[in-house]
């Protein structure tokens, strides 16, 4: 059964044996298969995170990346820094979660990764790179689970396909995409 429309991909429980993953310098490698789509990426600093509630604070919900819309298929990389969010409670030793909020045209999909923060660095012969050449643009949009598709304006800006491991983390000019389950964290195959 296909939960990427629920909370967490219907994994709504952290699991005990959490991903170490670089406080600052990580990324997040992810492949499209959407001619057009959307992406935003929440956290929670919650110890088990169960609902979107978890994800906010003062009512407005923790983005480390903001919602942007792009165009491209195939494999993107997008770099992030998530202690350069200014989010209470990320840093190093943190028990953190993640949540990409996806929408390829056909609903808002979400995946979930549960990480400790760590003053790691991702080794050298491993790589953020963009499949193509592609145009970002920062939308407004609202997390909704039953949503058929988010609606936004923004302005366009340029990216690049490029090699590089280090970015500010909401930026419009990274490039990103989704697998199934969350090909998430590139870089952390090469960590453990």
């Amino acid at each position: 059964m296909n939960n990427e429309p629920t909370f967490c991909d219907g994994y709504p429980s952290a699991v005990s044996n959490r991903t170490v993953f670089p406080a600052s310098g990580g990324f997040i490698s992810l492949n499209s298969e959407h001619p057009k789509w959307t992406l935003g990426v929440m956290i929670s600093t919650v110890q088990d995170p169960i609902s979107f509630d978890n994800f906010t604070s003062g009512g407005q919900f923790q983005y480390t990346t903001a919602f942007f819309q792009t165009t491209g298929e195939g494999a993107f990389c997008m770099p992030v820094d998530l202690t350069a969010s200014g989010i209470s409670g990320v840093k190093s030793g943190a028990n953190v979660t993640i949540q990409l909020v996806f929408d390829g045209g056909d609903g808002q999909l979400y995946q979930c990764a549960d990480l400790t923060l760590a003053d790691v660095t991702i080794p050298s012969n491993i790589s953020c790179t963009n499949a193509t050449d592609s145009i970002s643009t920062p939308v407004s949009t609202t997390i909704q689970p039953s949503s058929t598709s988010p609606s936004g304006t923004g302005s366009s800006t340029s990216s690049s396909a490029s090699t590089t491991t280090t970015s500010n983390a909401a930026s419009a000019n990274s490039v990103v995409g989704l697998t199934g389950l969350l090909g998430v964290l590139g870089a952390l195959a090469a960590l453990l």
